[in-house]
């Protein structure tokens, strides 16, 4: 079944671009500015690091199979 060409792919793909960034950017806070986390525990320190990482990688899936199933609707 074809997608009418709409702006709905094209949302859902800048969307998840922005969803990458937020994460490598919580990634890159934790990994180079711990010291401003406050009163983080270590255990609350690795669970924000690993959903972190999880965003990351559902961004990423979500970016590769729009690029790979619908590319002609993010042109």
């Amino acid at each position: 079944m074809e997608l009418q060409k709409s702006g709905v792919i094209k949302a859902l793909y800048l969307k998840a671009q922005a969803d990458k960034a937020k994460a490598e950017m919580a990634l890159h806070l934790l990994e180079n500015q711990a010291v401003g986390i406050g009163d983080h525990t270590s255990a609350d320190f690795f669970e924000d690091a690993e959903k972190a990482l999880e965003s990351l990688v559902d961004a990423n899936d979500k970016i590769h199979l729009i690029e790979e199933k619908y590319d002609h609707y993010i042109d």
